[in-house]
């Protein structure tokens, strides 16, 4: 089975897709722009060959790697980056190979948030008040109907960036004069916690790993104002959650591959579909996976894709949480050396930076821990980001 890993150097712990693959008998060929003598060695062994390109932005390139992986060693039978940023290229790869998996024409309703919430629609999964504004006009038509404050976010863009909070007529103002030249979504702006259904879903389109996540605030908040990260994995995904989750999967059409659904939980406890991230959740969180399961995720991939038996058992013996710290202001206890890992170092699981593209989202510096209960996971995430002027 030759398996095309676009990009497989990045993020740096999506060496192990590469290294479970090889141990299910995959044949993986990378392809990317890193030279080869800067890679990981693990990497490297677990590659049959890489192909080095100048720019990974010039599809022409990348095509020549695929027709010299293909002229090599026989048709392509998967190419996948699991990375959002290379979605749109993967599926013209595919499509153009004819490799299983999303296609070209697949794209629009998993990267266009306004085709988003269509889909949302179709699944009777409830939706935010909103569409595509091109006019102050058509925004302040919409804005009659929601009410201050609204949403204002790129249609096709990844995470918080370029994201606004507009709360009245002054910030629409300077929406409009400031905004990048791209279609934006405006929406009802919706109080409440961020819930994922996330997991893992079989070519047949049967999930056979699910996750929740709840973040303590949104990432919008996080990287306009500066803030710390919480958040953690639930033991038990409530069943509204689950039936709406589950619902979306199917209207996505989503195959063999990891998916991340966020949504919003109102403080009357009901759930507003936001978007749908058809790779793993960024950060940390495939390893917050393993933490809190006691189990290998990237191996369960990669025996799913090879075509092995799966061996999953749900039943989430943690609860696993992420602390991200920013380099701002004065923390109050040392998290490197000293105060937390002493006084939590019982639960903690992993620590250390975060590469800087991450940063402005998920913190500088990263503290997963875990534990049977919640309570003491959150009693250390409040110890953790104690600083000097709260």
């Amino acid at each position: 089975m030759n398996y095309v890993f676009v990009s497989p150097y990045f993020p740096s712990n999506f060496k192990y897709f590469a290294i479970r693959l090889k141990e299910e008998g995959v044949n993986v060929l990378g392809v990317g722009s890193e030279p080869y003598d800067k890679l990981d060695p693990e990497l490297k062994d677990a590659m049959t060959e890489y192909y080095k390109v100048d720019n990974m932005e010039d599809y022409n390139q990348m095509l020549e790697a695929c027709g010299f992986f293909t002229y090599k060693y026989g048709k392509i039978d998967r190419i996948e980056s699991h990375n959002e940023y290379w979605l749109e290229q993967d599926a013209q790869l595919r499509t153009d190979f004819n490799v299983f998996g999303f296609k070209t024409e697949d794209m629009a309703n998993v990267k266009f948030k306004s085709k988003m919430k269509e889909v949302f629609k179709s699944a009777n999964v409830p939706v935010a008040r909103g569409k595509v504004i091109k006019t102050p006009e058509e925004a302040k038509a919409l804005i009659k109907e929601t009410g201050y404050p609204v949403c204002a976010k790129p249609d096709n863009g990844v995470g918080a960036a370029n994201t606004y909070k507009i709360k009245n007529d002054a910030d629409l103002d300077r929406f409009f004069e400031t905004k990048p030249d791209t279609d934006y979504i405006m929406e009802e702006f919706i109080e409440g916690e961020i819930h994922t259904f996330d997991g893992l879903v079989d070519r047949n389109g049967d999930v056979v790993f699910m996750n929740s996540f709840i973040f303590d605030k949104g990432v919008m908040e996080t990287v306009n104002d500066q803030l710390d990260m919480f958040y953690y994995s639930q033991r038990e995904i409530p069943e509204d959650l689950k039936k709406l989750g589950l619902a979306a999967v199917k209207a996505f059409n989503l195959r063999e591959r990891f998916f991340h659904i966020e949504f919003f939980r109102q403080k009357d406890q009901k759930l507003i579909g936001l978007e749908v991230n058809v790779r793993p959740p960024g950060g940390l969180s495939m390893d917050m996976f393993n933490f809190s399961n006691d189990l290998d995720f990237y191996s369960q991939y990669a025996k799913l894709v090879a075509g092995n038996p799966v061996e999953i058992d749900a039943k989430r013996p943690y609860y696993c949480a992420y602390v991200g710290l920013k380099q701002r202001g004065l923390i109050r206890h040392s998290h490197s050396t000293g105060d937390s890992l002493d006084k939590y170092g019982d639960l903690v699981v992993h620590h250390g930076p975060i590469a800087s593209i991450f940063a402005a989202a998920i913190g500088d510096y990263a503290i997963v821990i875990r534990s049977p209960e919640i309570e003491p996971l959150k009693e250390a995430s409040r110890f953790i980001m104690a600083r000097e002027n709260s």
